[in-house]
């Protein structure tokens, strides 16, 4: 019987994690098979992108995964049970809807977030997002039926906040864009990172809101905890992330923010058959806080998984990666941008990176992942990793 590895979902965690398992451990003793809702690879950070009309390369999972190995299942997934381990999934929107469990012998819990609307009223009607594809394809279509002189208001002063607003800005000057910030403007920046994100704004023509929270959403405008009225023919709700209740609701151990809780190999505390990854873990980063949901912070977490699970099936000692947050990198349109790193604590470092070289940088991070996700097995060893035998495998499940 081969060792059946399930990974769930096929985002940058997900879909670089199955890559690099299928590199490094032999067909011969494992089936890996991953499972996502859709047919394309989401190049997240660039949601916004998308959604103001700029085209995108789509990457085709079953393009990805190719001659790599890697099953690839186009459904949702409903459910998870860790004791019988299985997963309940659903057909594939708009095929005929089929429910089936997959099992699994070690799963990979890689589903990612969501938009969080913090039971906001109106969110859910009115507002629009871009923390999936669909989502951003229909705030595409909202907005390219939106006049010259129509407003935007984006919600949230976070990094998706500020590349949406600004984004929007440079690529439709005919609108008028406008941010709400609970707080100051890039207060978590340097002070001459900050200047330089106030100068983007000022030379985009970006009106921000601060100290302004939005406590509800209508279909022309925006309510503030003060009564304010901000007029927005489109909301762009952009105030946090939220997990999927799957993980809860199967008994998993988790968070106050439903995330899974993992010790330092990305194993969950409850259920050492599963691992998770990417948003949905709740780990814990070198300097003793939560990792921040980030691409970042996917990567981070998907090479410890992957490591771990390779080297406890292996036989072979658990290594431990690096689990540490080094900064931001925030575009402001196309031709600029910031790249704020941080110290041990979070803190932002008294120096910064700006403009369009920091423009450059963000641009080759992001195509370097975009490829990285369309190339898989790049560099697979000539002979990949066979498994300890079923004994081996106890006493180092037992050791670790």
């Amino acid at each position: 019987m081969k060792h059946r590895i399930v990974v769930l979902g096929a985002g940058y965690a997900g879909a670089f994690a199955a890559g690099n398992l299928a590199r490094r451990l032999s067909p011969a003793d494992t089936e890996i098979t991953v499972v996502n809702a859709a047919p394309e690879f989401v190049e997240r950070m660039r949601l916004h992108q998308l959604a103001v009309g700029q085209d995108m390369a789509v990457r085709k999972l079953a393009d990805v995964f190719a001659g790599t190995g890697v099953r690839l299942r186009l459904a949702r997934v409903t459910g998870v049970d860790p004791q019988r381990r299985t997963v309940a999934v659903t057909g594939e929107e708009g095929a005929e809807s089929r429910d089936s469990e997959l099992a699994y012998d070690t799963l990979l819990y890689a589903l990612g977030s969501s938009v969080a609307h913090h039971g906001v009223p109106g969110v859910a009607e009115h507002a629009f997002d871009v923390t999936g594809r669909s989502s951003a394809l229909r705030l595409r279509e909202r907005l390219a039926r939106l006049d010259a002189g129509g407003t935007v208001l984006v919600v949230g002063e976070g990094l998706t906040g500020i590349e949406t607003a600004t984004e929007f800005a440079e690529s439709r000057p005919d609108l008028s864009v406008a941010l709400a910030a609970r707080g100051e403007l890039g207060a978590w920046l340097s002070p001459k990172a900050r200047r330089h994100l106030r100068r983007a704004f000022d030379r985009l023509g970006v009106t921000v809101h601060e100290n302004t929270r939005v406590e509800a959403v209508e279909p022309t405008r925006a309510v503030a905890a003060d009564g304010t009225s901000i007029p927005a023919d489109v909301t762009v709700w952009s105030a946090g992330f939220a997990v999927h209740p799957i993980a809860a609701a199967s008994g998993l151990e988790v968070a106050e923010t439903g995330q899974i809780v993992v010790d330092r190999t990305m194993r969950s505390l409850s259920h050492p058959d599963v691992y998770a990854a990417g948003d949905c873990a709740y780990a814990i980063g070198e300097n003793g806080r939560p990792l921040p949901m980030s691409c970042a912070s996917a990567g981070f977490t998907n090479m410890q998984a992957t490591a771990a699970i390779i080297a406890r099936l292996t036989g072979d000692e658990v290594p431990a990666t690096g689990l540490k947050y080094q900064g931001n990198h925030i575009s402001l349109g196309r031709r600029d941008a910031i790249i704020q790193m941080v110290d041990r604590d979070v803190r932002s470092k008294s120096w910064y990176l700006g403009g369009r070289t920091a423009a450059r940088i963000k641009s080759g991070i992001l195509n370097g992942a975009g490829w990285s996700i369309a190339h898989p097995t790049f560099g697979m060893p000539k002979r990949r990793r066979r498994l300890a035998t079923a004994p081996d495998r106890a006493a180092v499940q037992v050791a670790a």
